[in-house]
C-alpha cells in the first residue's frame, strides 16, 4: 500500500476485497510542517563557558556546541542520514574540557532488558550503543560499545554502563587519535551482583555513588578504588535512590521507599506511597533518615516525569520535589533534619530543575505566569535553596523549558512558540538581555500555523478539562470535519507551542498540519495527565481500575459538536500509545460521535500486560482476579460489540514500551467482529519511532486515511 520496502502494510476490509492504490508521495506540504529542528539534551559544565545540545532535523541528528563570550553554535558531529541511531547522555566534565554522549539504543522497560539495540533502518549489520568523546572541542571518537549512560568525573575520568555492570577507560592513556581511541581498551570497574544505574561521581572525582537495584529493593552503594570493598549506605528491605553528593565528598543524600505494597492492599485503590530522606557517610556506610514524608496519597512519592530532583545545596540544605500540597512543588530541608520549607507554592507543577554552581540558586520551568492559557505552556524561574519566592525569568505566550546555569553568570534554555519550533535563548541569570543564539538552522517553512486557543469543558462527572483548539486558517463559513487528539503516556501534558519532548512536538505539528487541512483539531488533557495537580493525575477508577478518563475524551467531542464551524456529523479521533487505547475507546463505544480513527500503537487489553496475566504467588482477599477482570473491563476490547467505525491500525514490531501483540490481538478481534480496519506495521521500529521516514510514512497513512473517510 505504501512505498519503500521499510514498511510492511496489510489491508484487511471486513466485507469487503479492494486493496487501496499505493500513494504517490506524501499529502502537500506534510514534509515542510514535519521538518522543524528538535533541540534536547542540554548541558553545561559546572565551570567555563561552555553548553552543548542535541539537534534532529528530518532524522538527521548532530551535536552542537557553544561557548563564551560569543557563543556562536558550532556542530560537533557530523550526522547527515535518517539512520534512526538516537544520540543520548550528552554530558560534560566538571571544567567542560571533554564531551561525551552515546550513540544507538531506545526505550528502557524492565521487559525488554536484553533486547539487541534496535534497527529501524534495517541494516545489514545490527547496530551497536556507542560511547563518544570529543577533548577540547576536537573531532569526536568512539571509545566504546555496549555503552550507555556516560559519567565524566571532575578529574576526567569516566565510566558508563554495560549490562548493568560500570565500565570505565583511562582516556588520558588513550590514542584518542587512532581509530575507536587505539589499543586501551575498556574494563569493568567493579563487581556487582545487582543491576548498576544512576553513576554519580563526587565533586572531588575519588569516589563513584551509584544505585544498585536487586528486583524487590535497591541499594546505594559507592566505589573508592580497585583496593577498597565497596561501601553500601544502611542497606535495608527498602528502594534507595537519587544520590547526590554533598560538597566536601564525605556525604550522600539520597531517597527511600519502603516498597510495593501491592501484596498487602488492593490495587483497584490507590494507597500511601510515602518516602523519606537519608544522609550517609561514605567513611563507614552509615545512615540516617533526616525528613519523612507524610503517610498520605499527597506525600507519597512523586509520580511526575523525572522524579525528586533531590539536591545537595550550600550551607547544609537539600532541595527536592513532592506533591505535599497537592501539586509537584520544590522544598528546601536542612540537612539535620526538621520541616521542610516550600520554595514554589501555587496551583502550577514544577519541571526541569537545575542548580547553580555556588549551590545557592534553583532553576525550574513550570507552567504559571499571568498569560491567558499558562497553565498549558511553560515559563522560566529561579528560587533561592532556602526560602520562598521564585522570581519569573521568562512571562510572555512563548514556551520556555529545560534551564541550564552557564559560566560568569548565564543561564540558557530551550524554547518554542505557538507557530515557531526551539531556538536555543541565552540570558543572564535574572532573565535580562536574553537573545535566541545565532547561526541556529532557520529553515523551517511550513506556512499556515495556526495559534490554538485554550479551552475548558466539563465532564459528565463535573470536572473541569482543558484543551487547545486549533481553526483552520482563512476563516472559512463552511462547515469542517473535526478530530479529537488524545496524547500519551499519560503523565504528559500537551501544550500551546512545540513540546520539549520529541513525541509531543510531533503530534503538535499533526495537529497543526491537519488543521491547515481543514480540520477542526480538539487535543484533550483528560484525567491522568500532568499540569493539573495530583488529585487530577491520580483519579478515582483511572486506567485499568475503571476508565474514568474517556468521559473527557467524550465531553471533547460534544464540546467539538457545538461549535459553529464544526460538522458534527464528521469527527474522528487519533492518538498514539495511552492516546491509542482512547482511540479504541472511543470507537468502541461511541462509533456513534467518532465516525473514523487512527490508533497508533494503543492499549487494547490491560489484562495481557504481565502484572496483570501473571498470578502472583500470593495475594490477600482474590484482589488478583478482581484486578484482572477490571483490567479487562477497563480495556477497549471488552466492547468490540459497539465498534462499527474503520480505524488505521499503526505499530513498530520493536515496541519496547507497548507491546505489539496489543495490536496483533485487536486486528483479531476486529477481523471475528467484521470491523473494517488497515494496518501499517513498521518493521523493527520502536514505540517512538526512531527514523522521520517512519513518521512520515505513518502520518502520511493517517492524514489519506482521515480524509478518506471524513472528506470524502
Amino acid at each position: 500500500m505504501f512505498r519503500g520496502s521499510m514498511v510492511a502494510v496489510g489491508l484487511l476490509l471486513a466485507g469487503a476485497g479492494g486493496v487501496h492504490a499505493a500513494p504517490a508521495g506524501p499529502p502537500p506540504k506534510l514534509e515542510a510542517f514535519l521538518a522543524y529542528p528538535f533541540l534536547e539534551g542540554l548541558t553545561a559544565p559546572a565551570t567555563g563557558e561552555k553548553m552543548a545540545w542535541i539537534e534532529t532535523k528530518a532524522g538527521v541528528r548532530n551535536v552542537w556546541t557553544a561557548e563564551g563570550p560569543a557563543f556562536v553554535p558550532h556542530r560537533l558531529t557530523n550526522g547527515t542520514t535518517d539512520d534512526g541511531q538516537q544520540l543520548a547522555g550528552l554530558t560534560f566534565s566538571a571544567d567542560g574540557k571533554v564531551l561525551a554522549w552515546t550513540r544507538g539504543g531506545g526505550e528502557h522497560n524492565p521487559w525488554a532488558n536484553g533486547l539487541a539495540p534496535p534497527n529501524p533502518a534495517s541494516a545489514v549489520e545490527a547496530p551497536q550503543l556507542e560511547l563518544w568523546v570529543s577533548v577540547a572541542g576536537k573531532a569526536p571518537v568512539r571509545v566504546a560499545t555496549e555503552a550507555e549512560e556516560p559519567a565524566l568525573s571532575p578529574t576526567g575520568k569516566i565510566a558508563w554502563l554495560k549490562d548493568g555492570q560500570v565500565w570505565t577507560v583511562d582516556l588520558s592513556a588513550k590514542d584518542l587519535a587512532a581509530k575507536d581511541g587505539g589499543k586501551e581498551k575498556p574494563a569493568r570497574l567493579f563487581h556487582d551482583r545487582g543491576k548498576d544505574s544512576d553513576l554519580v561521581w563526587s565533586p572531588d572525582g575519588s569516589r563513584l555513588a551509584f544505585v544498585s537495584r536487586r528486583g524487590d529493593h535497591s541499594f546505594i552503594g559507592v566505589y573508592g578504588g580497585a583496593d577498597h570493598p565497596i561501601t553500601w549506605l544502611s542497606p535495608a528491605t527498602a528502594f534507595d535512590d537519587n544520590p547526590s553528593w554533598s560538597p566536601d565528598s564525605q556525604r550522600i543524600a539520597f531517597s527511600r521507599q519502603a516498597g510495593v505494597a501491592d501484596i498487602l492492599q488492593s490495587p483497584l485503590v490507590e494507597k500511601p506511597n510515602p518516602f523519606s530522606i537519608w544522609v550517609g557517610r561514605v567513611a563507614d556506610g552509615s545512615a540516617a533518615r533526616v525528613w519523612q514524608s507524610p503517610a498520605t496519597l499527597n506525600g507519597s512519592y512523586p509520580q511526575v516525569p523525572d522524579g525528586l530532583f533531590l539536591m545537595w545545596g550550600a550551607n547544609e540544605h537539600l532541595t527536592f520535589r513532592a506533591e505535599m500540597d497537592g501539586w509537584p512543588h520544590l522544598w528546601s530541608l536542612a540537612t539535620g533534619g526538621g520541616e521542610p520549607v516550600p520554595l514554589t507554592p501555587g496551583a502550577f507543577m514544577v519541571e526541569h530543575v537545575s542548580m547553580s554552581a555556588d549551590r545557592r540558586t534553583l532553576f525550574f520551568s513550570a507552567n504559571s505566569g499571568t498569560a491567558v492559557g499558562d497553565t498549558d505552556r511553560r515559563h522560566i524561574f529561579r528560587v533561592a535553596i532556602d526560602r520562598s519566592g521564585p522570581t519569573a525569568l521568562t512571562p510572555g505566550t512563548g514556551l520556555e523549558y529545560t534551564p541550564v546555569p552557564v559560566g560568569n553568570g548565564k543561564v540558557a534554555w530551550l524554547g518554542s512558540t505557538a507557530t515557531t519550533p526551539m531556538r536555543l535563548t541565552l540570558a543572564d541569570v535574572d532573565g535580562r538581555s536574553a537573545r535566541v543564539l545565532e547561526g541556529q538552522a532557520d529553515t523551517y517553512a511550513a506556512n499556515g500555523l495556526v495559534t490554538p486557543t485554550p479551552v475548558t469543558f466539563t465532564a459528565a462527572d463535573g470536572l473541569v478539562i482543558h484543551g487547545q483548539l486549533f481553526t483552520p486558517p482563512g476563516g472559512s463559513a463552511a462547515k469542517h470535519p473535526a478530530l479529537i487528539f488524545v496524547h500519551g503516556g499519560p503523565p504528559r501534558e500537551m501544550l500551546l507551542g512545540f513540546s520539549y519532548m520529541d513525541y509531543y512536538a510531533h503530534a503538535y505539528a499533526m495537529n497543526q498540519y491537519l488543521a491547515s487541512r481543514g480540520f477542526v483539531v480538539l487535543s484533550v488533557n483528560y484525567r491522568l495527565g500532568i499540569g493539573y495537580g495530583r488529585a487530577f493525575q491520580h483519579p478515582a477508577k483511572g486506567g485499568a481500575a475503571g476508565n474514568a478518563e474517556y468521559q473527557d475524551v467524550v465531553a471533547g467531542a460534544r464540546f467539538l459538536q457545538a461549535q459553529p464551524g464544526v460538522d458534527p456529523a464528521r469527527i474522528g479521533i487519533w492518538g498514539g500509545s495511552y492516546g491509542g487505547l482512547l482511540t479504541a475507546h472511543a470507537l468502541s463505544h461511541n462509533s456513534d460521535i467518532f465516525k473514523v480513527g487512527v490508533d497508533f500503537h494503543g492499549v487494547h487489553d490491560w489484562s495481557l500486560y504481565p502484572g496483570f496475566a501473571a498470578r502472583p504467588q500470593r495475594w490477600e482477599q482474590g484482589d488478583h482476579d478482581a484486578a484482572l477482570k477490571s483490567a479487562f473491563d477497563s480495556s477497549p476490547e471488552a466492547s468490540l460489540a459497539g465498534w462499527t467505525s474503520p480505524v488505521l491500525l499503526i505499530h513498530g514490531d520493536d515496541d519496547r514500551n507497548v507491546r505489539f501483540d496489543q495490536t496483533v490481538d485487536l486486528a483479531r478481534r476486529l477481523s471475528a467482529h467484521g470491523v473494517s480496519f488497515e494496518e501499517l506495521i513498521l518493521p523493527n521500529e520502536i514505540h517512538g519511532f526512531l527514523r522521520h521516514d517512519s513518521w512520515l510514512r505513518a502520518d502520511t497513512a493517517t492524514v489519506e486515511f482521515l480524509e478518506s473517510h471524513l472528506r470524502p
